[in-house]
């Protein structure tokens, strides 16, 4: 059954790039010394390394959780901001090898590259899913970034698995995953079921379940009085 999916690299206080610059090409800004900090796991991985182009890597567990991560994918979702970076870096070849997504509100004819289509949806992020979907061969659809896209779905109850990829690095200021609102009320949670955990030199790969919203519910535990641990 197809599932939409969501990994995003983090450090240990929650940013997945510096501060925020909308004053040019957010890769050549103060996004960007962050960015490369929490994904540089990745760089010297055999299977990422492969879909760049590039030859040796490693062959470890990143390279397994990579080459993973490309196999379920049949189709991407992604936000205008990462595809505007991503267009030239990318080339004529783009990592993807599968349709993609791009959710904007800046219409823009189909770009076809080799093994990778880039279909520009101005109808919304719910609309972007559903193409996805249809696209995916039965195979996930892989909400491919930047993290307020991932805010986006995870708030719209559209996300199925979410894996955070936690390099051991704060970075004291920058983008947070979870900043900005999630909708969520006093008493609501999104809750979500760990049911991976990869402990790697470099990194901490944790998968996710996301079960969905949830009241908070309150029991009697506490209710004598008595401290835990008395």
């Amino acid at each position: 059954m197809t599932k939409v999916t969501a990994q995003l690299s983090v450090s240990l206080d929650g940013c997945y790039t510096g501060p925020r610059d909308d004053t040019g090409d957010w890769m050549q800004g103060p996004e960007a010394p962050g960015f490369f900090r929490v994904t540089r796991w990745a760089v010297d991985a055999m299977a990422w390394r492969e879909r760049q182009g590039f030859a040796g890597g490693e062959q470890s567990a990143d390279s397994e959780i990579i080459a993973e991560m490309f196999a379920a994918a049949g189709a991407y979702v992604m936000g205008r901001r990462m595809f505007d970076a991503g267009e030239v870096p990318w080339g004529d070849e783009p990592p993807f090898h599968a349709p993609v997504f791009v959710v904007t509100h800046r219409p823009r004819e189909v770009l076809e590259r080799q093994g990778t289509s880039f279909t520009f949806v101005t109808e919304g992020l719910e609309r972007a899913v559903e193409l996805a979907r249809a696209a995916a061969g039965g195979k996930d659809v892989a909400v491919a970034g930047g993290g307020q896209l991932v805010r986006q779905v995870l708030t719209a109850g559209l996300l199925d698995q979410l894996e955070l990829h936690i390099a051991p690095v704060l970075l004291g200021d920058g983008q947070r995953l979870f900043d900005g609102g999630l909708g969520l009320g006093a008493d609501d949670g999104i809750e979500l079921t760990p049911t991976r955990v990869v402990d790697a030199p470099g990194v901490t790969h944790i998968r996710y379940t996301v079960s969905g919203r949830s009241k908070l519910a309150l029991d009697d535990r506490g209710a004598s009085g008595e401290l835990v641990g008395q």
